[in-house]
């Protein structure tokens, strides 16, 4: 067994084509097939099922292939940690970002990273927490931003700042004319969320302790829309706070602050335990400070670098 050889196992799942998985390894369709064979000959499993087009993996193949991306993932992080100082500050890395956090932040991270720190091609993508988890597992992404504590032992967590969440609400609603609202009495009835898999609704029900019974049974899948649909339909919604920015003048005077208590989400970066290019994670959370409103930045983090 070698890494090539998993490097093709993984390359053939991931494309689903010989050719193609060929060509993305630099190798000829028949040294790829002819490796992947004695792969599994050598662990006498079939890992593909060739006659289905396109060809999928066996049940026993996932698995094996789930622990291949997480051996060359381990691999290229054991070559990372035998880079100089210098190069260990560059290169590609992924990062996913919450869809209630992505609007705000992704925009100028992306300016931050390319004028502060240009040797670092970051390839960044939207994704609700139940799919980066996912990717987490299969050792498919470097790290996330995101809503926590998340409680995964696989993982580590470095909050990064702390937003508050408040009340966007119609004018037509008799609850906008009220200065604050109190947290645990948010009326259900004209309440607007996002849809299942969005962190920030599962905060929403827990403030509320019950589920909208609003007649409209839409539920969005962006803060935006959520906005957009309390200007039209009335209703109120709950946002986190630096969308504020994201409303025009006359938008944000439909905000209302949330007491009693103020409900705040914490929002960090996100790693694998056994991610090892330390400078790069630094080089995100100082991008990040650059981003978010100083009040809000997690108060070791403006003291202390991150320390694998």
């Amino acid at each position: 067994m070698t890494l090539n050889q998993l490097e093709y196992v993984v390359a053939l799942d991931t494309y689903r084509h010989f050719v193609k998985a060929a060509e993305a390894c630099g190798v000829s369709q028949s040294t790829l097939s002819t490796l992947v064979k004695k792969l599994e000959e050598e662990l006498d499993t079939v890992i593909f099922n060739r006659d289905a087009h396109p060809l999928f993996p066996t049940p026993a193949g996932e698995k094996l292939i789930a622990q291949a991306r997480v051996i060359l993932y381990n691999v290229s992080q054991f070559k990372e940690m035998s880079k100089t100082e210098k190069q260990a500050s560059g290169g590609e890395i992924s990062i996913a970002v919450i869809p209630t956090v992505s609007p705000y932040i992704v925009p100028k991270l992306f300016k931050r990273l390319q004028e502060d720190s240009p040797d670092i091609k970051a390839h960044i993508f939207e994704m609700q927490t139940s799919e980066i988890l996912a990717k987490f597992s299969r050792a498919e992404l470097d790290m996330a931003i995101m809503a926590t504590p998340l409680e995964q032992e696989n993982l580590l967590e470095v909050p990064l700042y702390y937003e508050k969440l408040v009340m966007y609400i119609s004018p037509n609603e008799p609850l906008s004319n009220k200065s604050k609202i109190v947290s645990h009495e948010i009326p259900s009835e004209h309440l607007w969320m996002l849809k299942e898999g969005h962190c920030l609704r599962n905060q929403v029900l827990n403030l509320c302790e019950k589920v909208s019974n609003y007649k409209a049974i839409f539920e969005a899948g962006s803060i935006n829309t959520l906005v957009n649909i309390v200007d039209e339909n009335g209703g109120y919604t709950v946002i986190p706070e630096l969308h504020i920015e994201l409303l025009q003048k006359s938008q944000q005077e439909h905000i209302r602050p949330l007491v009693n208590p103020e409900p705040v989400r914490e929002i960090s970066l996100v790693f694998r335990r056994d991610f090892v290019r330390e400078r790069i994670l630094n080089e995100i959370a100082s991008a990040v400070k650059q981003i978010i409103p100083e009040h809000m930045i997690d108060s070791r983090l403006k003291k202390y670098a991150i320390k694998l």
